[in-house]
């Protein structure tokens, strides 16, 4: 039997996700976890599972059993199910870039005693203890169906407007109904869910007494229209796109009481909900909000992104009251997971201090400044378990707790790897995954102390990463190379591939095995791999990630050059006559960027779905970096390929999906007339019905091979190994 190749193992593992436990949520005694996995780690299906041990239980794996398998529930057909999903489920996974099918989120009362899900449009719920599914007559599409924490009624959305159900299927009726085809109720606008990591548009009272619901009015948004040429009878897509410049969405907060809407009659819409009033003119985004037993809390934030409110509200008015402001000349981050409120009522927040992201327990600083706070994961009886960095080691996120009694403590005695973590009842999951490690480990936590494991069953990858972690350069910036396996230092001189994302949000430089993975593939081609997080990237202060304020091209660049030649000073076996750079979204800019600017470097390119124009990019992330375009034309300008398209002078690949509603396919085909016009030879690659994901597994698979094989031609490396051992000739 042959042996799998990397990009077809790659391709049909989803980049090794599938197979993985994911989306815990732990009953309220600590005694049983609830999660997601697929049935195997090429199945893409997502099935609900509950694991369960006693809280003596020692290290060994937790007893695990099948709580819903929508095959069952689909009679076994994922395409007819990807087929009948609403354009709005579609687009929210193309948000959260959700790979897999099936179940993919469910939500759960407080006494995780039943659980609801949406599937193929429709509703169901599961009593947890014996594992009954039926299915909840609601109007369909039924989107985003959350439980109220009573467990009593399910509210979800449909068709634009939110509704609630009874468990049982009874008096189904509107909360909020639309009132245009551009409004929605209960769904997240495009920049939050994509730039804010904002997925919600409602959020239920703590005793399942009201909704807070946002009224989402898309009328001012710019339309965009998405086609296939390769079938000319299918009409193109309308969507709604913020780019930079324009208008947003019109976002605003109203609450209704569960008691008005169950009064109505069905079909029929309640009392008037209460508007919540703060000042939208100056803070128009909408962050997130936090409703717990204590009260209601938003985050908004002002246009410029300059400035950041957190604000109480009172539920029986709707005026809200300023609990902190934050500040900055250039731009304020937002911190997932906050606020929220400990049992005591303190409330949890980050801001910046020193240089670095803090936690915040009712106004007062809690990390040292040599804690980077990268998110907050959840709290339990006083405890804040949240994900950090510290200085020496940005490659690292690890979790940690911090409590009133014992301050800050490590939840893992690693030193080293990356973590994820959720928490209740006393018993922490714990996500880990490590360099040493191929996978993910999940361990159950007690007071310390393992008390149980969570399996999982992805797939083994057929390559094993060999990387070497360093810093290197005047601003020691965090950067892995990697070798082909066997390689003896001084034996070939090797062409250089620099394989970078390089931009805000994202670190490719993880001390974890699963990260590194393509990378060695593409080493083990021939090339001494090197890959930089340059300025901008996340995970080492305030002024690393502000270097790049109305500059996203220049320090980026710069890094990239620093880093090669500091690898090369280290490493004799790099040959600086061979460098090609490769990458995608924001390393697809980067890569383009590369070689239009330091030919004198780089001799090679594959830039995938290229923000070549950053005018045609959102407003959120846009207008963060480089202000409004109508202030900052200048910036705008400097930063563009297009301008620089008549500097083309070594061979350059892109490629884009014409279904990208994130990155537009417009950039590249701007950008490509641009070099058209100015007579500058280079190769473009559409893909037909792919969006800024390539999920499909040929497609995915592919790629890596035309990748492979340009840069061969470009830069005249020995032929494939894989096509050698097929019986195919040198390139």
């Amino acid at each position: 039997m042959t042996e799998i190749s990397f990009p077809r193992q790659q391709a049909r593992t989803r980049r090794f996700s599938l197979g993985v436990p994911k989306s815990f949520v732990i009953s309220p005694d600590g005694s049983r976890v609830v999660f997601l996995r697929t049935r195997s780690g090429t199945d893409p299906t997502g099935c609900l599972f509950e694991a369960a041990g006693g809280r003596g239980a020692n290290g060994q794996e937790w007893e695990c059993r099948t709580l819903v398998d929508p095959s069952s529930l689909l009679s076994g057909e994922p395409a007819g199910e990807l087929d009948s999903l609403p354009a709005e489920e579609r687009a929210r996974r193309e948000r959260a870039r959700e790979t897999g099918g099936g179940i993919v989120r469910f939500s759960c009362d407080d006494r995780l005693s039943v659980a609801v899900f949406d599937l193929a449009g429709r509703l169901f719920a599961v009593e947890l203890a014996t594992g009954e599914t039926r299915q909840v007559p609601a109007r369909s599409p039924v989107l985003d169906p959350r439980l109220d924490p009573t467990g009593r009624l399910v509210a979800y959305v449909s068709e634009g407007s939110l509704r609630l159900v009874g468990l049982d299927g009874s008096a189904d009726r509107y909360v909020l109904e639309t009132d245009g085809p551009d409004v929605t109720y209960g769904l997240a606008e495009f920049v939050a869910a994509e730039e804010m990591d904002r997925s919600e548009g409602y959020w239920w009272a703590p005793d399942g007494t009201a909704l807070l619901v946002a009224r989402v009015d898309n009328g001012a948004v710019q339309w965009r229209y998405i086609s296939d040429p390769s079938t000319p009878s299918a009409p193109p897509v309308p969507v709604r796109y913020p780019a930079a410049g324009t208008p947003n969405a019109d976002v605003a907060l109203e609450i209704a009481r569960v008691d008005d809407v169950t009064a109505a009659e069905p079909g029929a819409a309640g009392a008037r909900p209460i508007p919540v009033s703060w000042d939208r003119s100056e803070f128009e985004y909408l962050v997130t909000a936090d409703w717990s037993s204590h009260g209601l809390l938003i985050v908004v934030e002002s246009r410029d992104q300059g400035r950041l409110q957190l604000l109480e509200v009172d539920t029986a008015s709707g005026r809200t009251s300023p609990l902190r402001e934050e500040s900055d000349p250039k731009w304020v981050d937002i911190v997932g997971g906050v606020p929220s409120r400990l049992s005591d009522g303190s409330v949890i927040w980050a801001a910046s201090n020193k240089g670095s992201k803090a936690l915040v327990v009712d106004g007062d600083v809690v990390t040292e400044p040599d804690l980077h706070v990268r998110r907050v994961l959840g709290h339990d009886a006083g405890v804040v378990l949240f994900a950090a960095s510290r200085d020496q080691d940005p490659a690292s996120v690890l979790a940690f707790t911090w409590s009133a009694a014992n301050g800050v403590e490590q939840v893992s005695t690693a030193t080293a790897g990356v973590e994820g973590a959720w928490r209740a009842g006393g018993t922490t999951v714990l996500a880990r995954s490590a360099l040493a490690e191929a996978g993910t480990a999940i361990t159950i936590l007690r007071e310390g102390r393992a008390v149980g494991r969570i399996g999982s069953v992805a797939e083994t990858p057929v390559v094993t990463p060999s990387v070497q972690l360093c810093r290197v350069g005047a601003l020691q910036l965090s950067t892995g190379v990697l070798f082909p396996a066997g390689h003896k230092r001084g034996s070939a001189l090797l062409p250089v591939l620099l394989d970078p994302y390089g931009g805000p949000h994202f670190q490719r430089v993880v001390a974890t095995s699963q990260r590194w993975l393509e990378s060695q593939w593409w080493a083990d081609q021939g090339f001494c791999v090197v890959v930089t997080d340059g300025r901008g990237t996340p995970g080492r202060g305030d002024d690393f990630e502000r270097a790049i304020y109305r500059d996203v091209a220049g320090p980026v660049l710069a890094d990239q050059v620093e880093a090669l030649h500091a690898v090369a000073e280290e490493h004799e076996d790099l040959d600086l006559s061979r460098v090609a750079i490769r990458g995608w979204s924001f390393g697809g800019y980067l890569a383009a960027l590369a070689v239009l600017r330091r030919p004198d470097v780089f001799h090679a390119a594959v830039a995938g779905a290229p923000c070549t124009e950053w005018r045609l990019y959102d407003t959120h992330y846009t207008e963060r970096y480089l202000g409004m375009p109508q202030d900052e034309a200048a910036v705008y300008d400097a930063t563009s390929l297009l301008t620089d398209a008549r500097r083309l002078e070594r061979p350059l690949l892109l490629i884009h999906g014409l279904a990208d509603d994130n990155v537009a396919v417009a950039n590249t085909l701007q950008f490509s007339s641009a070099l058209l016009a100015a007579g500058r030879t280079h190769s473009t690659l559409l893909l037909s019905g792919v969006t800024h994901m390539t999920t499909q597994e040929e497609v995915a698979e592919n790629l890596l091979l035309l990748e492979l094989e340009f840069f061969r031609a470009a830069l005249t490396a020995p032929a494939h190994p894989e096509r050698r051992a097929a019986g195919a000739g040198p390139v």
